[in-house]
């Protein structure tokens, strides 16, 4: 069909490119601009074929009509408005700019001077205006139809006190798994591999949260280092899945990101697995002042971010990225809402973790738990039942919240991390921060009807040292990232245990091996809400890198052929203890009220107390003592009590046994195997060095505990 002079109106809704009868409906959000040009491009995005103005506009909305258009239609626009930085306004039509409801893209993306709004290395800097055109170094946006046959999936919805949460990066999962075709390593495709499907069984996850797949690009300061932004907190569409996280380009259509994702979550989905998305809306790659103008600088650069209030020549920038979103801007938080409907209903996703939650909730510069954002996300029909993760922090000020956040929000919590290292590094006086963590942090967030899920604990992430790493390593070794060891935080709460790094003395390993274990069984055995970190369960190391989100190699990628078999056989067991025991994850916060179970003998028994080595209660002066071990008792009306004994001093203790009746073992970290052989009818536990212990009383702990165990 021909391309009229003149687009017919269309509508001002919904936003972006959508399919409809007899072509392609255009709507685009800009309040500043004075023309916006849509541009068509052949099917590769590689020319230029046409310009077309779209001369409606409805409430601040330019749109039209393509006529003949459909799915496979390459575009762009080009935005008319002031260039007047001091005031805020970044119009530069010379740029081909994002729809930032592009659901697919085509083209790659070139550092070149040209995709700047300014002129690179002109005496006014950002002030300056540069006329070159970026269209062919920038990508473009893709028409698609986004109908899929799901085959009935369904999501399994898995309650909070069941979740086991799993952090991956998507491409370093993979790359180097020997069971998985070579096409497939690095893809979605290799996430939804059965060889990886089964691992995920085996470990009992209950949900793998990825680390961004929203379609993202390299900083330039990485581009000129030869270096890759690897973990994707650099987002350029948040409609739009990672083309490179589909396969190879040369055989895919436009939609094949997409549906590679949809056909994951399937996958995952019938092996009871959830899907958590991370998702980046605090800020975009268009960086500071000084980044480029790739979408919103040059939509509607004054609406789109946050500025200071006398100064909007610079963007707010909380989150150290150089800008961040104003979701105070109604347009802005539609854009986000949408997005995250988007996800839910294209691609069936069962939650987000949020990065740098905190910019998300700022009104006015400041963080505030009834932001616009929290209430939407709140009372939406699509995002209320999802799983809401946050990351409760940025740099800005007042940017550490955590335990700040809404009801029917769960929290990333870094006390639990830290606390949990220190109390097993040995550090002294740290009973009581191990006695607050273990308990699901109550002190920060048993408050406003939050539930013991709110806390999702971990011990490591994708942001610092690996668990092979946190005992192998006292100091960071960044270096390989090019900024001289500057990066990355130096406040690990790590040990070496006598040697740094690789060590081949047989005491420094066993040493190493027990440290691990405690921790993830801390871990899984703590009220709240577990993350593990994708390798951990491997003897992943990234050799002392805290920092590694440059590095797109094999210091990242899983060494799956390096696995230590027995390691993951420990991970599973100790995942499966934790769902065969109802004690270890109570939904609602222990404060030593009356549990409603009763011992053997009769007793009442309270849902948490804190024992000492003597079998007796903790008094408050026992909490000022340096001793570091301790015992925990936990009942609930439904199971057996449990009795989790810790000690992580130098020394072996006898730890008294409460007499309420036949205790028995269920895991030891010192020993192996783990499930020790002990006499219930004893009245004291011999608890080694540097170790935990699990008993239940009155329940025989069978001889082989894996991840199937009932």
């Amino acid at each position: 069909m021909p391309l009229p002079d003149r687009l017919p109106a269309g509508q001002p809704w919904p936003f972006g490119a959508t399919l409809a009868e007899g072509g392609v409906n255009f709507a685009l959000f800009s309040a500043h601009a004075e023309r916006v040009e849509l541009c068509l491009f052949d099917a590769e995005g590689r020319q230029e074929v046409a310009r077309r103005d779209l001369t409606a506009r409805t409430d601040q909305v330019w749109h039209g009509m393509l006529p003949g258009a459909g799915p496979g239609t390459v575009y762009g626009y080009r935005v008319h408005g002031p260039y007047a930085p001091l005031d805020g306004h970044r119009f530069n039509p010379n740029k081909l700019l994002l729809d930032p409801y592009a659901k697919a893209l085509a083209g790659g993306f070139q550092w070149d001077d040209a995709v700047h709004g300014y002129s690179r290395g002109a005496p006014e800097a950002d002030l300056s205006f540069d006329p070159r055109d970026s269209a062919p170094f920038v990508p473009k946006s893709v028409v698609i139809d986004p109908a899929h046959d799901w085959e009935g999936d369904e999501a399994p919805r898995t309650p909070w006190g069941e979740t086991v949460l799993y952090e991956a990066q998507l491409r370093g999962l993979t790359m180097r798994h020997p069971g998985i075709p070579e096409p497939l390593r690095g893809t979605l495709g290799g996430l939804a591999h059965p060889v990886m499907v089964d691992h995920l069984r085996r470990l009992g996850v209950t949900a793998v949260e990825l680390m961004p797949v929203h379609a993202f690009l390299d900083e330039r300061a990485l581009f000129e280092r030869g270096l890759r932004n690897y973990w994707g907190y650099n987002t350029a569409a948040f409609f739009a899945v990672h083309p490179a996280y589909a396969g190879a380009p040369s055989s895919l259509s436009y939609r094949a990101p997409l549906d590679a994702l949809r056909n994951a979550v399937k996958a995952l989905h019938r092996a009871g697995i959830e899907v958590i998305l991370d998702v980046v809306y605090n800020h975009t790659v268009e960086s500071d002042v000084f980044g480029p103008t790739l979408n919103f600088r040059g939509i509607d650069n004054l609406s789109y971010y946050q500025h200071a209030p006398h100064d909007r020549r610079e963007p707010f920038n909380p989150t150290g990225t150089g800008n961040a979103l104003d979701l105070g801007h109604p347009r802005v938080l539609q854009l986000v809402v949408d997005s995250l409907r988007w996800w839910v209903e294209a691609a069936h996703v069962d939650g987000f973790r949020f990065d740098l939650a905190t910019t998300l909730a700022r009104v006015g510069g400041d963080f505030t738990s009834a932001a616009p954002f929290l209430q939407a996300v709140a009372q939406d029909p699509v995002l209320a039942p999802c799983k809401l993760i946050a990351e409760p922090w940025d740099i800005g000020p007042g940017g550490y919240r955590v335990g700040g956040f809404p009801t029917g929000w769960s929290e990333w919590n870094d006390r639990y991390r830290d606390g949990i290292r220190r109390y097993w590094r040995g550090d002294a006086g740290q009973r009581p921060e191990l006695a607050r963590r273990l308990s699901a942090s109550a002190d920060l967030f048993d408050h406003d009807g939050r539930g013991a899920r709110t806390s999702v604990n971990f011990v490591t992430a994708h942001d610092g040292f690996t668990l092979a790493d946190v005992v192998s390593y006292a100091g960071k070794h960044n270096e390989a990232n090019g900024e001289r060891n500057r990066d990355g935080t130096g406040d690990n709460h790590s040990d070496n245990l006598g040697a740094e790094g690789p060590a081949d003395d047989p005491a420094i390993l066993a040493r190493r091996l027990r440290r691990r274990r405690n921790l993830i069984a801390t871990l899984l055995f703590s009220q709240g809400t577990p993350m593990l970190l994708a390798g951990d369960e491997l003897g992943h190391s990234q050799q002392g890198n805290n920092n590694a989100y440059c590095q797109d190699g094999p210091l990242t990628w899983l060494d799956w052929a390096g696995a230590d078999p027995a390691f993951i056989d420990f991970m599973g067991r100790v995942v499966a203890l934790r769902r065969a025991h109802p004690a270890l994850r109570r939904t609602d916060f222990l404060h030593g009220a009356p549990s409603g179970a009763t011992s053997g003998t009769g007793d009442a028994l309270p849902d948490l107390a804190w024992l000492r080595p003597d079998g007796q209660a903790m008094a408050g002066g026992d909490w000022d003592a340096p001793d570091s071990v301790l015992g925990m008792l936990l009942s609930e009306p439904t199971a057996p009590p449990l009795l989790l004994l810790f000690n992580a001093g130098a020394g072996d203790v006898d730890f008294t046994l409460p007499a309420l009746g036949a205790w028995h073992a269920w895991l030891d970290t010192a020993r192996t195997p783990s499930v020790p052989q002990f006499d219930p009818a004893a009245t004291a536990y011999p608890l080694a060095a540097e170790s935990l212990v699990l008993l239940a009383l009155g329940m025989v702990s069978p001889a082989d505990i894996g991840n199937d165990f009932q």
